[in-house]
């Protein structure tokens, strides 16, 4: 059963919060993707790493080590993801930018679904499945092609044509660091905000965990969207809880997007 929308007071306030902004910035995580079917990582009983150590498949020295092992993971993730869909909560943040009420959007997330919704200042932090490369030459190959060349590899591992090295998806694996530029950008991109709408995400991973803390620190207004508590509840001038899809809905209507 969906958790429902807030009650409209909180709805009216967060929306006039945002109505009022000069800058308003999204900041997504794996929860905002869910009722895609897209399960999230450490919800009991359907979390990704629910029964996967992600040490062991999703680290890069498991890349380095054990690349069969790896793609036999990252294979059957990009099988799941490759055919899913937006859902409301990415139309409507797309919809607030086309209105011109949303800056950007900062996500967490890998799925492609803010691209897929329309969203075009997009900074995604952890990369995206969109495209392999290959460590060794430095070579990019896209997605459709990295899903044949792993159909056609008797031991699943998609290599490049020419030094036959496995490839790597363009996506921060665990001992790896955000990509500097990127992370610059969504940290300024923050620092600006008047308002951080922070969505489906626990607010535990870091260094994203701490971007928050820069628009607060800046006198702006954090907006804590997600199930469950998290670190930053606190700081929240707004907080949330109900289903993402029905909260950014009811919000995108109030402020004329939906």
């Amino acid at each position: 059963m969906r958790a429902s929308a807030a009650p409209r007071s909180e709805l009216t306030r967060l929306a006039e919060l945002v109505d009022a902004a000069r800058s308003v910035i999204a900041l997504t995580g794996a929860g905002i993707s869910v009722p895609s079917g897209i399960p999230d990582f450490r919800t009991p009983g359907s979390g990704l790493w629910e029964n996967v150590d992600p040490m062991a498949v999703a680290h890069i020295d498991a890349f380095r080590s054990d690349p069969v092992r790896f793609w036999r993971f990252y294979g059957e993730r990009f099988a799941a993801l490759g055919g899913k869909l937006p859902n409301g909560a990415h139309r409507a943040l797309a919809a607030m930018e086309e209105r011109g009420t949303l800056g950007g959007v900062i996500t967490q997330n890998i799925d492609m679904l803010h691209r897929k919704a329309g969203t075009r200042e997009l900074v995604e932090v952890h990369g995206s499945i969109e495209s392999c490369c290959c460590p060794v030459c430095g070579g990019s190959i896209a997605l459709e092609d990295v899903r044949a060349r792993i159909a056609l590899e008797p031991d699943g591992v998609p290599r490049c044509e020419c030094c036959d090295g496995p490839l790597k998806p363009n996506v921060v694996l665990f001992g790896e660091l955000l990509r500097e530029r990127t992370l610059s950008r969504a940290r300024e991109l923050c620092a600006g905000a008047d308002v951080l709408l922070c969505i489906g995400s626990s607010l535990e991973v870091h260094p994203v965990a701490g971007l928050p803390l820069l628009t607060r620190e800046a006198g702006g207004t954090v907006a804590i969207i997600t199930h469950g508590p998290t670190p930053l509840d606190d700081i929240a001038g707004v907080r949330l809880d109900g289903d993402v899809v029905d909260e950014l809905q009811a919000l995108a209507g109030a402020l004329g997007a939906g």
